[in-house]
Protein backbone atom coordinates (compact mmCIF):
# COMPACT_ATOMS: atom_id res chain seq x y z
CA UNK A 1 0.00 0.00 0.00
CA UNK A 2 1.28 3.51 -0.85
CA UNK A 3 0.11 6.88 -0.47
CA UNK A 4 0.26 10.02 -2.80
CA UNK A 5 2.02 13.30 -1.67
CA UNK A 6 -1.14 14.94 -1.39
CA UNK A 7 -3.08 12.66 0.73
CA UNK A 8 0.33 12.06 3.25
CA UNK A 9 -0.64 11.25 6.46
CA UNK A 10 1.30 12.45 9.55
CA UNK A 11 2.12 10.61 12.48
CA UNK A 12 3.13 11.96 16.00
CA UNK A 13 5.16 9.00 17.82
CA UNK A 14 5.97 9.33 21.73
CA UNK A 15 7.71 6.65 23.61
CA UNK A 16 8.71 6.02 27.35
CA UNK A 17 11.71 7.76 27.56
CA UNK A 18 14.15 4.49 27.88
CA UNK A 19 15.92 2.81 25.80
CA UNK A 20 13.95 -0.22 25.58
CA UNK A 21 11.02 1.22 25.02
CA UNK A 22 12.05 4.04 22.74
CA UNK A 23 14.19 1.09 20.14
CA UNK A 24 10.72 -0.56 18.86
CA UNK A 25 8.60 2.81 18.27
CA UNK A 26 11.22 4.01 16.60
CA UNK A 27 11.15 0.78 14.24
CA UNK A 28 7.50 1.27 13.43
CA UNK A 29 8.11 4.82 12.86
CA UNK A 30 10.41 3.77 9.86
CA UNK A 31 8.05 1.33 9.11
CA UNK A 32 5.32 3.45 8.83
CA UNK A 33 7.53 6.28 7.02
CA UNK A 34 7.77 3.34 4.55
CA UNK A 35 4.25 3.36 3.50
CA UNK A 36 4.10 6.94 2.73
CA UNK A 37 3.82 8.67 6.05
CA UNK A 38 5.03 11.72 7.18
CA UNK A 39 6.83 10.83 11.08
CA UNK A 40 7.28 13.30 14.02
CA UNK A 41 9.22 11.52 16.25
CA UNK A 42 9.12 13.10 20.27
CA UNK A 43 12.25 12.41 22.54
CA UNK A 44 12.77 14.17 25.77
CA UNK A 45 15.30 16.87 26.37
CA UNK A 46 17.44 14.51 28.36
CA UNK A 47 17.34 11.78 25.98
CA UNK A 48 18.21 14.15 22.83
CA UNK A 49 21.34 15.16 24.50
CA UNK A 50 22.00 11.62 25.59
CA UNK A 51 21.39 10.63 21.23
CA UNK A 52 23.86 13.53 20.20
CA UNK A 53 26.52 11.80 23.18
CA UNK A 54 26.47 8.75 21.79
CA UNK A 55 25.80 9.10 17.99
CA UNK A 56 26.44 12.72 16.98
CA UNK A 57 23.96 14.86 15.32
CA UNK A 58 23.48 12.98 12.15
CA UNK A 59 21.58 10.22 14.47
CA UNK A 60 18.46 13.01 13.83
CA UNK A 61 19.44 14.33 10.49
CA UNK A 62 19.09 12.26 7.40
CA UNK A 63 18.09 14.45 4.73
CA UNK A 64 14.91 13.52 5.05
CA UNK A 65 12.19 16.18 4.79
CA UNK A 66 9.22 14.28 5.72
CA UNK A 67 11.29 12.59 9.05
CA UNK A 68 11.38 15.09 12.02
CA UNK A 69 12.42 14.71 15.84
CA UNK A 70 11.11 17.22 18.48
CA UNK A 71 11.93 17.61 21.90
CA UNK A 72 9.85 18.06 25.11
CA UNK A 73 11.69 19.71 28.59
CA UNK A 74 11.14 16.90 30.83
CA UNK A 75 12.87 18.47 33.85
CA UNK A 76 15.93 15.86 33.99
CA UNK A 77 18.90 17.70 35.53
CA UNK A 78 21.91 17.39 32.57
CA UNK A 79 24.14 14.90 33.64
CA UNK A 80 27.07 12.52 32.47
CA UNK A 81 25.59 11.06 29.41
CA UNK A 82 26.94 8.03 30.23
CA UNK A 83 26.17 7.64 34.42
CA UNK A 84 23.31 5.59 35.53
CA UNK A 85 19.99 6.80 35.02
CA UNK A 86 17.34 7.53 37.61
CA UNK A 87 14.23 5.61 37.00
CA UNK A 88 12.67 6.59 39.26
CA UNK A 89 13.05 10.19 38.42
CA UNK A 90 11.96 9.21 34.74
CA UNK A 91 8.77 7.91 35.87
CA UNK A 92 8.47 10.88 38.14
CA UNK A 93 9.08 13.35 35.09
CA UNK A 94 6.59 11.17 32.81
CA UNK A 95 3.69 11.81 35.31
CA UNK A 96 4.03 15.52 36.67
CA UNK A 97 6.51 17.10 33.69
CA UNK A 98 5.22 16.00 30.27
CA UNK A 99 1.82 16.63 29.58
CA UNK A 100 1.93 20.61 29.32
CA UNK A 101 4.91 20.80 26.57
CA UNK A 102 3.51 17.85 24.31
CA UNK A 103 0.38 19.76 24.50
CA UNK A 104 2.70 23.11 23.30
CA UNK A 105 4.07 20.49 20.75
CA UNK A 106 0.80 19.71 19.07
CA UNK A 107 -0.12 22.90 19.42
CA UNK A 108 3.20 24.72 17.07
CA UNK A 109 2.91 21.55 14.70
CA UNK A 110 -0.87 22.76 14.22
CA UNK A 111 0.93 26.08 13.50
CA UNK A 112 3.63 24.64 11.26
CA UNK A 113 0.87 22.74 9.10
CA UNK A 114 -1.43 25.73 9.02
CA UNK A 115 1.54 27.85 7.30
CA UNK A 116 2.09 24.87 4.50
CA UNK A 117 5.51 23.30 6.37
CA UNK A 118 4.13 20.17 7.67
CA UNK A 119 0.77 18.12 6.97
CA UNK A 120 -1.90 18.45 9.34
CA UNK A 121 -1.16 15.38 12.56
CA UNK A 122 -3.71 13.06 11.89
CA UNK A 123 -3.11 10.58 14.39
CA UNK A 124 -0.44 9.85 17.71
CA UNK A 125 1.02 6.91 18.07
CA UNK A 126 1.98 6.56 21.88
CA UNK A 127 3.79 3.47 24.35
CA UNK A 128 0.91 1.92 26.56
CA UNK A 129 2.90 3.21 29.32
CA UNK A 130 2.08 7.47 28.73
CA UNK A 131 -1.48 8.71 30.19
CA UNK A 132 -0.42 12.08 28.61
CA UNK A 133 -0.86 11.28 25.46
CA UNK A 134 -4.11 9.82 25.37
CA UNK A 135 -5.17 13.08 27.36
CA UNK A 136 -4.37 15.57 24.62
CA UNK A 137 -5.23 13.03 22.10
CA UNK A 138 -9.00 13.47 23.27
CA UNK A 139 -9.04 17.24 23.70
CA UNK A 140 -7.90 16.90 19.69
CA UNK A 141 -10.02 14.61 18.46
CA UNK A 142 -7.18 12.80 16.95
CA UNK A 143 -7.07 8.99 16.82
CA UNK A 144 -4.40 7.38 19.58
CA UNK A 145 -2.66 3.91 18.36
CA UNK A 146 -1.36 2.59 21.59
CA UNK A 147 1.70 0.23 21.44
CA UNK A 148 2.42 -1.91 24.79
CA UNK A 149 6.58 -3.12 24.21
CA UNK A 150 6.03 -6.29 25.31
CA UNK A 151 4.88 -9.64 24.23
CA UNK A 152 1.00 -10.30 23.96
CA UNK A 153 1.19 -13.05 26.40
CA UNK A 154 2.38 -9.87 29.06
CA UNK A 155 -0.60 -7.74 28.12
CA UNK A 156 -3.30 -10.23 28.44
CA UNK A 157 -1.91 -11.04 31.47
CA UNK A 158 -1.82 -7.65 33.37
CA UNK A 159 -5.45 -7.14 32.38
CA UNK A 160 -6.67 -10.13 34.02
CA UNK A 161 -4.81 -9.24 37.47
CA UNK A 162 -8.31 -7.65 38.38
CA UNK A 163 -9.77 -11.02 38.12
CA UNK A 164 -6.87 -12.86 40.34
CA UNK A 165 -7.95 -9.82 42.55
CA UNK A 166 -11.35 -10.27 42.62
CA UNK A 167 -10.29 -14.40 43.13
CA UNK A 168 -7.97 -13.13 46.20
CA UNK A 169 -4.99 -14.41 44.57
CA UNK A 170 -3.44 -10.61 44.72
CA UNK A 171 -2.24 -8.90 46.29
CA UNK A 172 0.45 -10.77 47.95
CA UNK A 173 -0.21 -11.30 51.80
CA UNK A 174 3.24 -10.29 52.76
CA UNK A 175 6.75 -10.55 51.17
CA UNK A 176 6.95 -13.85 52.37
CA UNK A 177 4.67 -14.78 49.74
CA UNK A 178 7.78 -14.06 46.91
CA UNK A 179 9.39 -17.08 48.03
CA UNK A 180 7.29 -19.02 50.03
CA UNK A 181 6.72 -21.14 46.53
CA UNK A 182 2.80 -19.64 46.86
CA UNK A 183 3.88 -17.66 42.91
CA UNK A 184 3.68 -21.42 42.05
CA UNK A 185 0.47 -21.78 42.10
CA UNK A 186 -1.28 -22.50 38.85
CA UNK A 187 -3.76 -20.11 37.19
CA UNK A 188 -6.63 -21.29 35.08
CA UNK A 189 -8.69 -18.47 34.81
CA UNK A 190 -6.70 -16.51 32.35
CA UNK A 191 -8.03 -17.38 28.94
CA UNK A 192 -5.48 -18.08 25.77
CA UNK A 193 -2.54 -18.63 28.84
CA UNK A 194 -1.68 -22.23 29.19
CA UNK A 195 -0.09 -23.43 32.35
CA UNK A 196 0.22 -20.08 33.69
CA UNK A 197 1.91 -19.87 37.33
CA UNK A 198 1.16 -16.89 39.77
CA UNK A 199 5.09 -16.38 38.99
CA UNK A 200 4.50 -15.17 35.31
CA UNK A 201 2.75 -12.25 36.21
CA UNK A 202 4.55 -8.98 35.92
CA UNK A 203 6.80 -7.55 38.51
CA UNK A 204 4.42 -4.23 38.65
CA UNK A 205 1.54 -7.06 39.95
CA UNK A 206 3.63 -8.64 42.45
CA UNK A 207 3.40 -6.36 45.54
CA UNK A 208 1.16 -6.38 48.68
CA UNK A 209 -0.31 -2.67 48.53
CA UNK A 210 -3.50 -3.32 47.30
CA UNK A 211 -3.98 0.10 46.76
CA UNK A 212 -0.94 0.66 44.69
CA UNK A 213 -1.68 -2.10 42.59
CA UNK A 214 -5.61 -1.39 42.06
CA UNK A 215 -4.35 1.97 40.91
CA UNK A 216 -1.61 0.36 38.38
CA UNK A 217 -4.49 -1.79 36.82
CA UNK A 218 -6.95 0.36 36.85
CA UNK A 219 -4.63 3.02 34.85
CA UNK A 220 -3.31 0.34 32.34
CA UNK A 221 -6.98 -1.08 31.54
CA UNK A 222 -8.45 2.37 31.01
CA UNK A 223 -5.36 3.48 28.56
CA UNK A 224 -6.46 0.15 26.98
CA UNK A 225 -9.79 0.78 27.00
CA UNK A 226 -9.49 5.40 25.46
CA UNK A 227 -6.95 3.66 22.68
CA UNK A 228 -7.96 3.74 19.45
CA UNK A 229 -6.05 0.27 18.75
CA UNK A 230 -3.42 -1.30 20.07
CA UNK A 231 -0.96 -2.43 18.04
CA UNK A 232 1.68 -5.42 18.56
CA UNK A 233 5.40 -6.33 18.35
CA UNK A 234 4.28 -10.14 17.30
CA UNK A 235 3.28 -12.35 15.32
CA UNK A 236 -0.10 -14.27 14.62
CA UNK A 237 1.71 -17.66 14.36
CA UNK A 238 3.93 -17.48 17.73
CA UNK A 239 0.85 -16.18 20.16
CA UNK A 240 -2.54 -17.25 18.19
CA UNK A 241 -4.25 -18.48 21.32
CA UNK A 242 -3.32 -15.32 23.20
CA UNK A 243 -4.14 -13.05 20.24
CA UNK A 244 -7.31 -14.46 20.18
CA UNK A 245 -8.27 -13.64 23.78
CA UNK A 246 -7.16 -10.01 23.59
CA UNK A 247 -8.96 -9.73 20.24
CA UNK A 248 -11.88 -10.71 21.73
CA UNK A 249 -11.66 -8.08 24.67
CA UNK A 250 -10.76 -5.30 22.45
CA UNK A 251 -11.73 -5.99 18.37
CA UNK A 252 -9.26 -3.22 17.29
CA UNK A 253 -5.75 -5.07 18.61
CA UNK A 254 -3.54 -5.62 15.47
CA UNK A 255 -0.14 -8.08 15.38
CA UNK A 256 2.04 -5.95 13.28
CA UNK A 257 5.47 -7.50 13.95
CA UNK A 258 8.32 -8.55 13.92
CA UNK A 259 9.38 -4.38 13.02
CA UNK A 260 12.64 -5.98 12.30
CA UNK A 261 11.91 -8.63 9.95
CA UNK A 262 9.57 -5.75 7.89
CA UNK A 263 12.58 -3.36 7.66
CA UNK A 264 14.85 -6.25 6.98
CA UNK A 265 12.61 -6.85 3.63
CA UNK A 266 13.06 -3.33 2.81
CA UNK A 267 14.61 -1.04 1.18
CA UNK A 268 16.93 0.85 3.80
CA UNK A 269 19.25 3.23 2.20
CA UNK A 270 17.38 6.05 3.34
CA UNK A 271 17.67 5.22 7.12
CA UNK A 272 21.41 5.24 6.86
CA UNK A 273 22.42 7.20 9.71
CA UNK A 274 18.89 7.96 11.80
CA UNK A 275 19.21 6.22 15.02
CA UNK A 276 17.48 5.45 18.42
CA UNK A 277 20.65 4.12 20.48
CA UNK A 278 21.07 6.48 23.96
CA UNK A 279 24.66 4.76 24.22
CA UNK A 280 27.49 4.79 21.79
CA UNK A 281 27.90 1.60 20.01
CA UNK A 282 31.22 -0.05 19.50
CA UNK A 283 30.62 -1.34 15.92
CA UNK A 284 34.28 -3.00 15.85
CA UNK A 285 32.91 -5.83 17.36
CA UNK A 286 31.75 -6.35 13.54
CA UNK A 287 34.76 -6.84 12.49
CA UNK A 288 36.18 -9.17 15.62
CA UNK A 289 33.10 -11.52 14.45
CA UNK A 290 34.59 -11.85 11.02
CA UNK A 291 37.33 -13.74 12.68
CA UNK A 292 35.32 -16.24 14.45
CA UNK A 293 34.01 -19.69 12.65
CA UNK A 294 30.04 -19.67 12.00
CA UNK A 295 27.82 -20.07 14.92
CA UNK A 296 30.42 -20.61 17.21
CA UNK A 297 29.92 -17.43 19.05
CA UNK A 298 27.99 -16.80 22.80
CA UNK A 299 26.51 -13.21 22.56
CA UNK A 300 25.63 -11.72 25.83
CA UNK A 301 23.73 -8.78 26.63
CA UNK A 302 21.66 -8.48 30.01
CA UNK A 303 19.60 -5.89 27.89
CA UNK A 304 19.35 -1.81 29.39
CA UNK A 305 18.18 -1.94 32.68
CA UNK A 306 19.35 -5.37 33.86
CA UNK A 307 21.58 -4.88 36.90
CA UNK A 308 23.36 -7.68 38.88
CA UNK A 309 25.98 -8.15 42.07
CA UNK A 310 29.57 -8.21 41.48
CA UNK A 311 29.16 -12.27 42.66
CA UNK A 312 26.76 -12.73 39.92
CA UNK A 313 28.61 -11.07 37.31
CA UNK A 314 31.41 -13.29 38.31
CA UNK A 315 30.05 -16.19 37.82
CA UNK A 316 28.67 -15.34 34.44
CA UNK A 317 32.67 -14.71 33.32
CA UNK A 318 34.13 -17.89 34.58
CA UNK A 319 31.73 -19.99 33.22
CA UNK A 320 32.17 -18.36 29.97
CA UNK A 321 35.74 -18.32 30.58
CA UNK A 322 35.82 -22.30 31.31
CA UNK A 323 33.30 -23.40 28.27
CA UNK A 324 36.73 -22.48 25.91
CA UNK A 325 34.14 -20.89 23.46
CA UNK A 326 34.17 -17.53 21.93
CA UNK A 327 31.82 -14.69 23.49
CA UNK A 328 30.99 -11.18 22.64
CA UNK A 329 29.98 -9.80 26.38
CA UNK A 330 28.32 -6.71 26.39
CA UNK A 331 28.66 -4.73 29.64
CA UNK A 332 27.16 -1.38 30.24
CA UNK A 333 28.90 1.00 32.88
CA UNK A 334 26.10 0.19 34.87
CA UNK A 335 25.37 -3.50 34.59
CA UNK A 336 27.10 -4.04 38.71
CA UNK A 337 25.27 -3.03 41.51
CA UNK A 338 27.15 -0.08 43.13
CA UNK A 339 29.99 0.31 41.44
CA UNK A 340 31.84 -0.02 38.15
CA UNK A 341 32.69 -3.61 36.72
CA UNK A 342 36.02 -5.08 37.19
CA UNK A 343 37.30 -8.48 36.10
CA UNK A 344 40.47 -9.78 37.18
CA UNK A 345 43.58 -9.66 35.11
CA UNK A 346 43.78 -13.99 35.09
CA UNK A 347 40.53 -13.89 33.66
CA UNK A 348 41.07 -11.29 31.00
CA UNK A 349 44.74 -13.10 30.21
CA UNK A 350 42.33 -16.56 30.05
CA UNK A 351 40.02 -15.27 27.97
CA UNK A 352 42.11 -12.69 25.50
CA UNK A 353 42.29 -15.16 22.85
CA UNK A 354 38.75 -15.78 22.31
CA UNK A 355 36.62 -13.21 24.74
CA UNK A 356 35.36 -9.19 23.24
CA UNK A 357 33.99 -6.76 26.04
CA UNK A 358 32.37 -3.93 24.89
CA UNK A 359 30.17 -1.16 26.38
CA UNK A 360 27.04 -1.49 23.40
CA UNK A 361 26.52 -2.68 20.10
CA UNK A 362 24.07 -2.72 16.99
CA UNK A 363 22.27 -6.04 18.55
CA UNK A 364 20.76 -6.47 15.14
CA UNK A 365 23.53 -6.61 13.47
CA UNK A 366 25.61 -9.08 15.77
CA UNK A 367 22.34 -11.31 15.91
CA UNK A 368 22.09 -11.76 12.27
CA UNK A 369 25.94 -12.33 11.85
CA UNK A 370 26.96 -15.65 10.66
CA UNK A 371 29.34 -16.19 13.49
CA UNK A 372 26.63 -15.64 16.49
CA UNK A 373 25.83 -19.43 17.81
CA UNK A 374 23.83 -18.40 20.67
CA UNK A 375 22.05 -15.56 22.74
CA UNK A 376 22.93 -15.36 26.39
CA UNK A 377 19.75 -12.38 27.08
CA UNK A 378 17.56 -11.44 29.81
CA UNK A 379 14.67 -12.33 27.75
CA UNK A 380 13.29 -8.94 27.68
CA UNK A 381 10.61 -8.64 24.71
CA UNK A 382 12.79 -6.87 22.29
CA UNK A 383 15.99 -8.88 22.50
CA UNK A 384 13.11 -12.03 22.06
CA UNK A 385 12.12 -11.24 19.16
CA UNK A 386 15.27 -9.43 17.70
CA UNK A 387 16.88 -13.39 18.38
CA UNK A 388 13.67 -15.40 16.73
CA UNK A 389 14.06 -12.76 13.75
CA UNK A 390 17.53 -13.85 13.72
CA UNK A 391 17.15 -17.39 13.70
CA UNK A 392 19.43 -17.86 17.10
CA UNK A 393 18.72 -19.79 20.26
CA UNK A 394 18.72 -18.46 23.72
CA UNK A 395 20.29 -19.28 26.96
CA UNK A 396 17.69 -17.24 29.33
CA UNK A 397 18.54 -15.70 32.65
CA UNK A 398 15.36 -13.02 33.33
CA UNK A 399 15.63 -10.32 35.75
CA UNK A 400 12.56 -8.66 36.42
CA UNK A 401 8.93 -7.19 34.16
CA UNK A 402 7.75 -9.50 32.10
CA UNK A 403 11.22 -11.39 31.64
CA UNK A 404 10.28 -14.38 33.38
CA UNK A 405 7.23 -14.90 31.47
CA UNK A 406 8.96 -14.65 28.31
CA UNK A 407 11.30 -16.66 29.64
CA UNK A 408 8.92 -19.72 30.10
CA UNK A 409 7.53 -19.37 26.34
CA UNK A 410 11.02 -19.55 25.20
CA UNK A 411 11.94 -22.68 26.82
CA UNK A 412 8.97 -24.50 27.02
CA UNK A 413 6.36 -23.54 24.70
CA UNK A 414 8.33 -22.78 21.45
CA UNK A 415 11.73 -24.70 22.35
CA UNK A 416 14.25 -22.10 21.54
CA UNK A 417 15.90 -21.48 25.12
CA UNK A 418 17.33 -23.46 27.99
CA UNK A 419 17.11 -21.44 31.29
CA UNK A 420 20.04 -20.43 33.75
CA UNK A 421 19.36 -20.55 37.44
CA UNK A 422 18.63 -17.16 39.24
CA UNK A 423 21.29 -17.64 41.55
CA UNK A 424 23.84 -18.16 38.81
CA UNK A 425 26.67 -21.05 39.03
CA UNK A 426 29.87 -20.93 36.75
CA UNK A 427 29.53 -24.80 36.51
CA UNK A 428 25.73 -23.98 34.88
CA UNK A 429 27.01 -21.23 32.52
CA UNK A 430 29.85 -23.38 31.18
CA UNK A 431 27.52 -26.39 30.78
CA UNK A 432 24.84 -24.31 29.31
CA UNK A 433 27.01 -23.05 27.39
CA UNK A 434 28.83 -25.79 25.51
CA UNK A 435 24.86 -27.73 25.09
CA UNK A 436 23.82 -24.59 23.33
CA UNK A 437 26.46 -24.24 20.73
CA UNK A 438 27.79 -27.83 20.15
CA UNK A 439 25.31 -30.34 22.23
CA UNK A 440 22.29 -32.25 20.98
CA UNK A 441 20.18 -30.06 22.48
CA UNK A 442 21.49 -27.14 21.09
CA UNK A 443 21.21 -28.25 17.63
CA UNK A 444 17.61 -29.25 17.83
CA UNK A 445 16.82 -25.43 19.39
CA UNK A 446 18.63 -23.99 16.53
CA UNK A 447 16.66 -25.69 13.71
CA UNK A 448 13.11 -24.72 16.10
CA UNK A 449 14.58 -21.18 15.73
CA UNK A 450 15.07 -21.35 12.26
CA UNK A 451 11.44 -22.63 11.75
CA UNK A 452 9.88 -19.97 13.60
CA UNK A 453 12.30 -17.36 11.66
CA UNK A 454 11.07 -18.28 8.79
CA UNK A 455 7.29 -18.07 10.04
CA UNK A 456 8.43 -14.46 11.06
CA UNK A 457 9.45 -13.35 7.54
CA UNK A 458 5.94 -14.88 6.01
CA UNK A 459 4.44 -13.17 8.49
CA UNK A 460 5.87 -9.37 7.19
CA UNK A 461 5.90 -10.68 3.66
CA UNK A 462 2.84 -9.33 1.03
CA UNK A 463 0.13 -12.48 2.03
CA UNK A 464 1.44 -12.88 5.55
CA UNK A 465 -0.98 -11.86 8.52
CA UNK A 466 1.65 -9.34 10.05
CA UNK A 467 1.54 -7.57 6.51
CA UNK A 468 -2.09 -7.57 6.26
CA UNK A 469 -3.04 -6.84 10.17
CA UNK A 470 -0.56 -3.47 8.94
CA UNK A 471 -2.51 -2.83 6.42
CA UNK A 472 -5.74 -2.85 7.83
CA UNK A 473 -4.54 -0.48 11.07
CA UNK A 474 -3.20 1.93 7.98
CA UNK A 475 -7.06 1.85 6.67
CA UNK A 476 -8.99 1.62 9.47
CA UNK A 477 -6.93 4.00 12.09
CA UNK A 478 -4.16 5.75 10.89
CA UNK A 479 -6.11 6.94 7.64
CA UNK A 480 -9.41 7.62 9.59
CA UNK A 481 -9.71 11.11 10.40
CA UNK A 482 -7.59 11.92 7.15
CA UNK A 483 -10.21 10.09 4.60
CA UNK A 484 -13.12 11.32 6.89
Amino acid sequence: MSLSAERKPHAVFTPYPIQGHINPLFRLAKLLHLRGFHITFVHTEYNHKRLIHSSGPEALHDGLADFHFQTIPDGIPSTDADAPRDLLAIDKSVKENLLLPFRDLLARLHDSATAGLVPPVTCLISDAALTFTIEVAQELALPIVLFPPASACSLLSILHCLTLLDKGLLPLKDESYLTNGYLHEKVDSIPGMKNFILKDLHDFTKVTDQNALVEFLNVTAENVKRASAIVLNTFDELESDVLNALSSMFPALYSIGPFASFLNQSPQNHFTTLGSSLWKEETECLEWLESKEPKSVVYVNFGSITVMSPEKLLEFAWGLANSNRPFLWIIRPDLVVGGSVILSSEFVNETSDRGLIVSWCPQEQVLNHPSIGGFLTHCGWNSTIESICAGVPMLCWPFFADQPRNCRNICDDWGIGIKIDTNVKREEVEKQVNELIRGEKGKEMRQKAMELKKKAEEASKPGGSSYMNLDKVIEEVFLKTKLD
